[in-house]
């Protein structure tokens, strides 16, 4: 298990099918970041709650709309455009950096939040994932049951 929630994400990230489940989520409108810290939180055992959850998710939100959303925003308003115009192209890898240090930078906000939290009960990965994620199709409840198991083998 990583004490380090960076590291934890991007092990679990690199698992097989984690990618796509991630994006299908993200396009459902969740927030990645806040769903990898619960898998964290979970597999650290730290029990689920709706205090924690709240607080956690006061912390994401501003963070996820005002800077992470707007670069991804620009980046990929600037993906067909990038195709024709090497300069854009660079300019935009240049947004997709910035775009992964907001990730981190949040990842590490998350964690602070609850790096005191006791890690005293059984593994809560389940209850941590339903009570951050927004699923309403098939699908979503696949790539999060996806993300569950993966997140068990890391």
């Amino acid at each position: 298990m990583h004490p380090d929630l960076w590291r934890f994400a991007e092990d679990l990230y690199r698992r097989p099918g984690v990618e796509t489940a991630c994006l299908q989520l993200q396009a459902q409108g969740n927030d990645i970041c806040l769903l990898l810290c619960g898998a964290w939180l979970g597999c650290r055992g730290v029990a689920c709650s709706a205090e924690r959850a709240d607080c956690l998710r006061a912390i994401a939100q501003p963070w996820q709309r005002e800077v992470v959303s707007a670069l991804r925003h620009v980046r990929q308003q600037w993906r067909a455009a990038a195709h024709h115009d090497s300069a854009l192209a660079a300019l935009r890898e240049q947004i997709k950096q910035l775009e992964l240090a907001a990730e981190r930078e949040l990842l590490q906000r998350l964690a602070s939040c609850g790096h005191d939290w006791p890690g005293d009960t059984a593994e809560d990965i389940h209850d941590w994932l339903h009570s951050l994620a927004f699923v309403t199709t098939a699908a979503d409840r696949d790539a999060l049951h996806l993300l569950h198991a993966a997140a068990r083998q890391v």
